[in-house]
């Protein structure tokens, strides 16, 4: 299946094009910084860091991060398909992914939790949910190390 998909004509474009592929990896790049830098802020704020930022205030974040996921995602994929195969048993990227699939879900819960309201002011801050925004801190900072480490580890 994997060198069938590094065989389609998304997987030779990406390949063989002179601007594909450090194109799509900048898309990639932007969208993490993004993604990470809105989820990663939101936690460190949760978790007692610079609390002059109302919690609240990174909803009207969320769709600019979630769009920032949007093309990270396509992006990923695209870029994926050029190496699917090498990709696919590599066990940084395997790491990634799994980190990146927990830091969404975690994402999701902690964004339904700022929209439920439960986070109206500095002082009302559960400790489940500074537990929730520690576990998405190091899991986006498990990405960001895996991610990084792809190119190192076969």
């Amino acid at each position: 299946m994997f060198v069938w998909i590094e065989g389609t004509p998304i997987a030779q474009w990406v390949s063989l094009s002179l601007y594909a592929y450090p194109f799509l990896l900048s898309v990639h790049i932007v969208g993490l910084a993004v993604v990470a830098g809105i989820f990663m802020m939101r936690d460190l704020r949760l978790i007692g860091w610079f609390k002059a930022l109302d919690p609240v205030a990174f909803l009207s974040l969320g769709r600019l991060a979630w769009t920032g996921f949007f093309f990270n995602a396509v992006s990923g994929l695209m870029l994926f398909t050029s190496q699917a195969l090498t990709f696919a048993s590599n066990t940084a990227f395997l790491i990634k992914i799994a980190f990146i699939l927990a830091g969404m879900a975690l994402a999701g819960v902690i964004h339904a939790r700022l929209r439920a309201g439960l986070l109206s002011r500095t002082d009302d801050i559960s400790r489940s949910t500074r537990t929730v925004a520690l576990c998405s801190l190091l899991t986006w900072t498990g990405a960001l190390i895996a991610g990084r480490l792809v190119a190192y580890i076969v």
